[in-house]
């Protein structure tokens, strides 16, 4: 039972991210709760799944993810399952310079087949501050 409950979890994160990679904010909609809270790099609370889209059109000329693994947990005490999907980020700078190996960790939490939050983390702003030669040390 407890499988089929992560399984599922599992699925409806992952439809979720293709929409989201696809640019289909309708798509992601489909599997966010009303109300669903999206907390983004440097705590950015957004209001809906086209907001992160509008915020990587600013830092990056494209980007996309490639998922190194996907777990699920039962988290009886809040009565969801929460989902971690990392991996690293791969695409260009608005400058034109590829980029790869970028760290990202994606966390759902999926109630009653629906996302109620997602909170996302990565490199990237390192990352910038690295190129800027503002970093305090070597990436």
């Amino acid at each position: 039972m407890t499988e089929d409950i992560l399984g599922q979890a599992k699925r409806i994160v992952d439809a979720y991210l293709e929409c989201s990679m696809a640019g289909d904010a309708d798509g992601a909609r489909r599997h966010m709760a009303p109300g669903c809270v999206i907390v983004f790099t440097g705590g950015r609370i957004m209001q809906g799944p086209e907001d992160p889209a509008a915020f990587n059109a600013r830092r990056y000329a494209w980007v996309r993810k490639r998922v190194l693994r996907m777990d699920a947990a039962l988290d009886e005490t809040a009565g969801a399952v929460h989902v971690w999907n990392t991996g690293h980020l791969y695409g260009e700078w608005p400058d034109g310079q590829a980029f790869d190996g970028n760290r990202y960790v994606d966390f759902f939490a999926v109630r009653n087949g629906l996302i109620t939050r997602t909170e996302v983390w990565n490199d990237s702003a390192e990352i910038l501050l690295d190129r800027a030669g503002l970093s305090e040390a070597p990436l």
